[in-house]
C-alpha cells in the first residue's frame, strides 16, 4: 500500500516542500488504522459467529433435535407402561389379594428405594440435566414398581399353594365356551328391555343358541335347581368361601338341588325362560351376598388378549335380554 506524501508551499523559497509528519502524528495515525481494523474484525467475528453455524455446530444441533425427539417417544412409552403398571397394581390389591384375603401392598413397599437424591445430583453435571434426571426418575419408578409387583405375585403364588382347595371353589372360568356366544349385556346400569326403566344389571348376558351347554364355573353344591320368578329355569351354586353363582333362563336343568358339582361340569343348557327377550344365559357372581362384576373372574381360561377383548365387549354391550 503506497504511503500518503504531503507537500506544503513555502513562500520564502517559492516552492512546494515535502512535509514529514512528527513521531506523535505517525503514532496517532498508526493507532487509528489498527483501531479501525480491530473494530472491523470484531464486527465480522460476531456476524459469522451468531449468524452462521459451523459444520460441527450444525451436526450438534441436528443430533440434539434427534435426541429430543427420541426423548419424547421414550417418555410416551413410559407413560403407557406406567398406566399398565397402575392397572396391574389395582387388580392385584383389589381383586387377587382380596380373593386370597391378603392385605394390599402399602405405598412404602411399592416405592421403597426411590429416595436416592445423591444419584440424581450426579446427573445435574450432564448436559440437558433436567430431561435426563426426569427420565431417569421415571425409569427408576417403573423398575421399582415392577420389582414390587413380582414380589407380590410371589406372595400370591405361595398363598395359592397353601389354599389350593379354596381356588377350586372360586368362580374363575367362563360358563359357556368362548366360541358359542356373543356378549349381549355387561354389568352395571342398563335399560330394561321390557319395562323401559333403568336398573342395575347384576350379571352378564351371553346371547347363544337354545341348547348351548352351560358349565359350572367352580366346585360347589347346587342350592337352587328350579324355576324362579323372572329368572325362568335357574341354578344357584354355593361354592363356599362366601361365593355363589347363578345361571338363569335355561332351557334345561341337568343337576339337582343338593348335588355336588365340579368346575367345568355340564349343569344346564341355554334357553329363554322367564323374563327374557331371546335365548341367552344370565350369569351372576356374588361374594358375601353382593353382586360382583363377572369379568373379574375369568383369570383361569382366557389369554391376556381374550381377557382384554372380554372387558371391551362387556363395557360396550348394552342390549339387556332380561
Amino acid at each position: 500500500m503506497a504511503k500518503n506524501i504531503y507537500y506544503k508551499y513555502n513562500p520564502e523559497t517559492d516552492n512546494f516542500e515535502r512535509v514529514y509528519p512528527s513521531i506523535k502524528g505517525r503514532l496517532a495515525s498508526w493507532i487509528k488504522t489498527w483501531a479501525r481494523a480491530l473494530f472491523l474484525a470484531v464486527i465480522i467475528f460476531f456476524v459469522v459467529f451468531y449468524c452462521f453455524d459451523s459444520p460441527t455446530e450444525e451436526n450438534l444441533r441436528a443430533e440434539n433435535s434427534q435426541l429430543r425427539s427420541q426423548y419424547s417417544i421414550l417418555n410416551r412409552r413410559l407413560d403407557n407402561s406406567l398406566k399398565v403398571m397402575k392397572h396391574i397394581q389395582d387388580r392385584d390389591d383389589n381383586f387377587y389379594r382380596v380373593m386370597m384375603q391378603m392385605d394390599p401392598m402399602s405405598t412404602t413397599q411399592r416405592m421403597a428405594g426411590l429416595d436416592n437424591e445423591a444419584r440424581y445430583k450426579e446427573l445435574s453435571k450432564l448436559s440437558d440435566a433436567r430431561l435426563v434426571t426426569q427420565l431417569t426418575q421415571r425409569i427408576d419408578l417403573l423398575e421399582r414398581q415392577l420389582y414390587a409387583q413380582v414380589q407380590s405375585f410371589d406372595q400370591l403364588r405361595t398363598a395359592m399353594g397353601l389354599q389350593k382347595d379354596k381356588l377350586n371353589h372360586i368362580p374363575s372360568v367362563l360358563p359357556i365356551n368362548i366360541a358359542d356366544y356373543t356378549m349381549s349385556s355387561g354389568y352395571g346400569y342398563r335399560r330394561d328391555p321390557i319395562y323401559g326403566s333403568t336398573k342395575f344389571h347384576e350379571g352378564l348376558d351371553f346371547a347363544a343358541s337354545t341348547g348351548t351347554p352351560v358349565f359350572a364355573t367352580a366346585d360347589g353344591k347346587v342350592t337352587v335347581a328350579k324355576r324362579e320368578a323372572g329368572y325362568g329355569n335357574c341354578i344357584d351354586i354355593d361354592h363356599g368361601f362366601n361365593y355363589i353363582t347363578r345361571y338363569a333362563h335355561l332351557s334345561n336343568i341337568l343337576v339337582k338341588e343338593g348335588e355336588d358339582v365340579k368346575r367345568g361340569q355340564l349343569i344346564g343348557k341355554v334357553g329363554s325362560t322367564g323374563k327374557s327377550t331371546g335365548p341367552h344365559l344370565h350369569y351372576e357372581v356374588r361374594f358375601k351376598g353382593e353382586a360382583q362384576n363377572p369379568v373379574n373372574y375369568y383369570f383361569m381360561d382366557l389369554t391376556p388378549e381374550e381377557y382384554a377383548e372380554m372387558i371391551q365387549m362387556a363395557d360396550n354391550a348394552g342390549h339387556v335380554m332380561d
